[in-house]
């Protein structure tokens, strides 16, 4: 008896800064694949939203504050925030031009298409690590989603955004009792060490249930005001 295995579609593949980025299709579900390790597809997007709405929550009742989301991913963080008016504005930092090409004009772009449109939303063409470090804007809260974690990068670079100089870096770009939340496949102990001895406050671990295996972690913190 023979088996039919359901193999994904390549969509497309190109050579970035950073290495090989993969857009593919596996049924019904968009899938980004870089360098061989699996970051996110379409096929749920909580971990996304919680991210945003934890951060927003966290604020407190700020008005129209601004968001600046690391990562456009499948665009379901940059979706979300667009879609509540109470954020002021939506800035999304992503380093690959690939991933921006497939929300403008190609198959992701069902997803972010009414986000993209919107007047609050700027999409920059950046290096996270560099942009916290050189940008002139601040913001109300910085949203991780890079990585599948402080300590599952996807690339080696991105390990010193974890750091103490990292977090310092992030820091940078909040104001005062601006939030910092960070997308975690697994629990990270060691990162809300980190957390607070890089100065935030308020740090605190919030769980999002998955279908299969451990839940997904929001790491949350506040910086002094």
């Amino acid at each position: 008896m023979s088996t039919t295995y359901d193999i994904p579609e390549v969509l497309d593949r190109r050579e970035g800064p950073h290495g090989e980025v993969v857009l593919r299709r596996h049924g019904s579900v968009l899938q980004i694949i870089a360098n061989g390790c699996f970051l996110m597809d379409t096929s749920d997007g909580r971990s996304e939203r919680l991210l945003v709405d934890a951060a927003l929550n966290a604020l407190d009742g700020r008005p129209a504050p601004r968001v600046l989301i690391g990562g456009l991913g499948v665009g379901f963080s940059l979706a979300h925030a667009a879609a509540n008016p109470r954020w002021g504005g939506i800035t999304v930092v992503e380093r690959e031009r690939a991933v921006i090409d497939w929300h403008l004009d190609g198959p992701l772009s069902g997803v972010s298409r009414d986000a993209l449109a919107d007047g609050r939303t700027e999409i920059a063409e950046a290096d996270l690590v560099d942009y916290v470090n050189e940008t002139s804007d601040t913001f109300d809260a910085l949203c991780l989603d890079v990585d599948n974690g402080p300590g599952w990068t996807v690339t080696d670079g991105n390990a010193g955004l974890y750091s103490m100089a990292g977090l310092a870096s992030c820091a940078r770009v909040l104001r005062p009792d601006g939030v910092l939340a960070v997308w975690s496949a697994q629990p990270s102990p060691e990162f809300e060490g980190t957390l607070w001895n890089a100065g935030f406050r308020h740090v605190r671990t919030e769980e999002i249930p998955v279908a299969r295996g451990v839940p997904d972690i929001v790491h949350l913190a506040v910086r002094p005001g």
